[in-house]
């Protein structure tokens, strides 16, 4: 196999015609790789992608061949996959009112271009869920920037432009269906597709805790901070620090580490209902 591409979080290998992912235990917050480890953290993303490309087989196809014809010293963490031409935007969609889509709708009322109405605050239901992508930033070369649905238009065509944002919307929906039945809201996702054979399909994770935020619904409330059970967990401890937000990040406490740990642990239970071994 040959070594193509080493993300923030995955390892890109060339198989032949294939494609095998291995996902690492990194974990990166503002786009900056940490120091520390998350253990178990790429099995649980593989994982949990695993089962969610499963949940919604038949909303959208997926890049997934197989997840056991992986070389073994990679078993758990690793897929096997179809080559996608990736499209490079960052297809996002928001269900309640966290993170940058706060920062931005206290500014200017709107969330990429798409204007919200006045008197919502932090972890807001949204009157609907909204399509806000970014441009893809390849790893190190700076953040992902905000895009109306115009510009996606312009960068990729009207029609590739419709299908991102139905697939997108489509995706958010069915996902905060199945998670809200196990108790948990779906606040927003990223997802990532790409071109087989001139069809779309999902590419990457999905609906992990790296890709998504999660908030327990028996603890949310409108106007407070929500208990996130995701990465979001991080990005607020690292916010306590003096770091600032450039290489290289900080070491994250063995205390730290743990609690992000249970968190993506919680997630995986309580979304499959399996225990995590």
């Amino acid at each position: 196999m040959e070594l193509l591409h080493s993300g923030k979080v995955r390892e890109v290998y060339a198989d032949g015609d294939d494609i095998v992912l291995v996902a690492s235990d990194r974990i990166s917050i503002y786009d900056v790789i940490l120091p520390t480890p998350i253990p178990d953290k790429g099995k649980i993303l593989t994982q949990l992608s695993l089962w969610w490309f499963d949940q919604l087989a038949d909303v959208v196809p997926n890049h997934i061949i197989s997840a056991t014809d992986v070389p073994q010293e990679w078993a758990g963490r690793a897929v096997r996959c179809e080559r996608l031409e990736m499209v490079m935007v960052e297809c996002i969609v928001r269900g309640y009112l966290a993170g940058s889509g706060l920062k931005s709708y206290e500014k200017d009322g709107a969330i990429c271009g798409v204007p919200l109405p006045a008197g919502l605050t932090e972890a807001s239901k949204l009157p609907e869920p909204i399509f806000t992508p970014t441009t893809k930033a390849p790893v190190g070369a700076g953040h992902d920037e905000n895009m109306t649905y115009a510009e996606v238009e312009v960068a990729v065509g009207p029609d590739v432009a419709a299908e991102l944002k139905r697939i997108a919307l489509e995706v958010y929906r069915r996902g905060a269906e199945v998670a809200e039945r196990s108790g948990i809201l779906l606040a927003d996702t990223k997802i990532e597709v790409g071109f087989a054979d001139g069809q779309l399909k999902l590419g990457d994770e999905l609906l992990t805790p790296d890709s998504a935020r999660f908030w327990a619904v028996d603890e949310w409330q409108p106007g407070k901070p929500p208990r996130y059970l995701d990465k979001q967990f991080l990005r607020d401890w690292s916010s306590q620090s003096d770091w600032d937000r450039t290489d290289p990040g900080p070491e994250v406490p063995d205390e730290v580490v743990e609690a992000t740990r249970n968190r993506y642990v919680e997630v995986y239970e309580r979304l499959t209902g399996d225990k995590w071994r």
